[in-house]
């Protein structure tokens, strides 16, 4: 018997293109502000990209395809513990797209990152660096922006780490990849339900309105 090669389109490419571009701005934050890889005005640079990216995913939740809208893959608290009860036993099912647990961790990440993006452009070291609007808010604002924007950069990496171990813990209960689909935007087998997918000319004009928000909001910092 022949094995069933078939493969399903999941992930559109906005959602794959944004996934692996906010992968590279966390990075490159993290790297220009931990150990000075690049300069804090290419930080601040790049927290506009975040938020712009952000910004864009949102909107993307609401008119973007199927599999990519919030309305999708959010569950409520029932459902979402009797799949991670599932899991753990290795019976829980397989998710055209995000499931009941990776539903709510896209939104975790998205909040932590937008948090992260805009409190560090009030945020100050009291030396040399300030964000762009520092001088638009009294100082306890700056102080409780630059605790906000450090205690979120903790919170962000545990999301990640467990992000990680969630993708390999997948992985090894279920021997489903899911990094691959991701890249190509296919998964295999076949998908019991029909799947909308919206226009990239939305998504283009999505991401221009995100752009044009975030530059407007980044003329006010100058």
């Amino acid at each position: 018997m022949s094995a069933n090669n078939s493969s399903t389109r999941i992930w559109d490419a906005p959602t794959r293109l944004f996934h692996w571009a906010l992968v590279l701005l966390i990075a490159l934050q993290y790297a220009s502000g931990e150990f000075g890889w690049l300069s804090m005005e290419w930080h601040f640079r790049l927290g506009y990209a975040t938020l712009a990216l952000v910004v864009f995913r949102v909107l993307w939740g609401f008119f973007g395809s199927q599999t990519a809208r919030f309305s999708d893959f959010l569950r409520g608290p029932r459902i979402v513990s009797r799949y991670a009860a599932d899991l753990m036993r290795g019976k829980a099912g397989h998710a055209a797209g995000h499931n009941p647990l990776g539903g709510w961790s896209v939104v975790a990440m998205l909040v932590c990152v937008f948090v992260q993006a805009v409190s560090g452009l009030f945020t100050s070291d009291e030396i040399s660096e300030d964000g762009p609007f520092v001088g638009a808010v009294s100082n306890s604002v700056v102080r409780l922006a630059s605790r906000v924007h450090s205690w979120g950069e903790t919170v962000l990496v545990v999301l990640i780490v467990l992000h990680v171990a969630a993708v390999l813990l997948h992985w090894l209960l279920k021997r489903d990849n899911l990094v691959a689909p991701m890249f190509s935007g296919r998964k295999p087998g076949a998908e019991t339900r029909s799947l909308r997918f919206a226009s990239g000319w939305l998504a283009l004009a999505l991401l221009i309105v995100a752009i044009a928000a975030v530059f407007v909001l980044s003329r006010y910092g100058d």
